[in-house]
C-alpha cells in the first residue's frame, strides 16, 4: 500500500512544502506498509536525489520543457502516470496554489473522492482517514475514501517534516505532453520584491487589524515580526482599506496560515479571520477590548493598547536576542 507524493518545484528549486507532505508520508508508512514514492514534474532534474532525506523511497521524474512553469493539462498527465505505475493507496498534495489547483484536476481524471485542507491524517490497515475544518473552522469534518487512491492537500504548517539520511531511487516517468493541446500557458510571472517568505509558508506570523489606525502604524508590527523572525500579516479590514497589499491579508479570503506562533494586534477576531488562523499552534492576542472575540481562541492575552505593548514587546525580544 504505497503512498505517492506530489513534489513541487518552482524555478527548477524543489519546494520546502513538499517535505512536510514527505514527513505525514512517512508516518502513514508504517500504518500501511508500502513505500512512499515522489513524483515530480520539471524541465530537467532539480536535485530530486536529495528527497530521500526529507522521506522519500522512490523518485518518478517525469521531464518536459514545458514542465518549467506550472501547467495543469501535463502536470495532471504526470501525476495521473504515477498512480497509474505505483498504484499508491493515497496520494498526497501541499494545499498550497499549486496543490489547490492540481489536486482536484487529478481526482476528476481519476474518478475518486479529494478531502482538502486537511489537518490531520490516521490510517486503520489500507483505510485512510481524513480531519478537516469547513464552515470557516466552525466544525470538523471526519472523511474516508471508499474507493482507491484517496486524494488529500494538507494544509502548509500543519504538518512535520523529518530530515533524516535516506536516500531515494530517481527514475525517469515516461509521459506523452502535447503542449500545444494545452488550454492555458503561462506567460510570465510578477513575483513580490523583497525575498519575502510566502505566509502559508512562515514559522512565526505577526498580524495587524484595524486597531492600528492607519498603515503608517503597521511600521511598528514589521519591528516586532523582524525582532521574531517572522512575516507581517493583515486582517482583511486592513487590506480593502488599502493599508496592506492582498497577499499580506489572512482569513476565509485571504491566506490560511498554520505558523508555530500568531500573533494578533488590534483584530478584534471576525469568523472570517479565525477561519484563517485558528490552527496556529500558539496565538498571542493584543488588543484593548477585553471582550474582543480574538481572545476566545488565543492561548495568551494582553488586553492594552497595542501603541504601548507592542514597543515594549519588541524591546523585551530584542534583548532576549542579544
Amino acid at each position: 500500500m504505497s503512498i505517492l507524493v506530489f513534489i513541487e518545484q518552482r524555478d527548477g528549486k524543489l519546494r520546502p512544502v513538499s517535505n512536510e507532505a514527505l514527513g505525514e508520508a512517512t508516518r502513514l508508512k508504517a500504518a500501511l506498509g508500502g513505500p512512499v514514492v515522489a513524483v515530480v514534474a520539471a524541465a530537467s532534474d532539480p536535485g530530486t536525489a536529495s528527497l530521500g532525506t526529507w522521506g522519500a523511497d522512490e523518485v518518478l521524474l517525469a521531464t518536459h520543457e514545458s514542465f518549467a512553469r506550472y501547467e495543469p493539462t501535463g502536470y495532471v498527465a504526470a501525476v495521473v502516470a504515477a498512480v497509474g505505475q505505483v498504484k499508491p493507496a493515497a496520494v498526497l498534495f501541499a494545499a498550497s496554489a499549486m496543490g489547490k489547483d492540481l489536486a482536484p484536476r487529478v481526482a476528476a481524471r481519476l474518478g475518486v473522492g479529494l478531502a482538502t485542507d486537511c489537518v490531520a491524517l490516521s490510517a486503520e490497515g489500507a483505510r485512510l482517514t481524513a480531519t478537516r475544518p469547513v464552515f470557516a473552522a466552525k466544525a470538523v469534518q471526519t472523511v474516508r475514501f471508499p474507493r482507491s487512491p484517496a486524494l488529500l492537500t494538507l494544509r502548509p504548517k500543519a504538518f512535520a517534516s523529518v530530515e533524516g539520511s535516506g536516500s531515494a531511487t530517481v527514475t525517469l516517468l515516461p509521459v506523452a505532453v502535447d503542449a500545444a493541446a494545452a488550454k492555458a500557458k503561462v506567460t510570465g510571472v510578477a513575483a513580490a520584491g523583497g525575498g519575502k517568505v510566502d505566509l502559508t509558508e512562515a514559522e512565526i506570523i505577526v498580524s495587524g487589524g484595524r486597531g492600528l489606525k492607519g498603515p503608517e502604524h503597521f511600521a511598528m508590527i514589521e519591528d516586532l515580526a523582524a525582532a521574531l523572525g517572522g512575516v507581517v500579516g493583515a486582517s482583511r479590514a486592513v487590506v480593502d482599506a488599502g493599508w496592506r497589499p492582498h497577499g499580506d491579508q489572512v482569513g476565509q479570503t485571504g491566506k490560511t496560515v498554520s505558523p508555530k506562533l500568531y500573533v494578533a494586534v488590534g483584530i478584534s477576531g471576525a469568523i472570517q479571520h479565525l477561519a484563517g488562523m485558528t490552527s496556529s499552534r500558539c496565538i498571542v492576542a493584543i488588543n484593548k477590548d477585553a471582550e474582543a472575540p480574538i481572545f476566545k481562541v488565543a492561548d495568551y492575552g494582553i488586553v492594552g493598547d497595542a501603541f504601548e505593548v507592542v514597543p515594549a514587546l519588541t524591546e523585551a525580544v530584542r534583548k532576549l536576542n542579544g
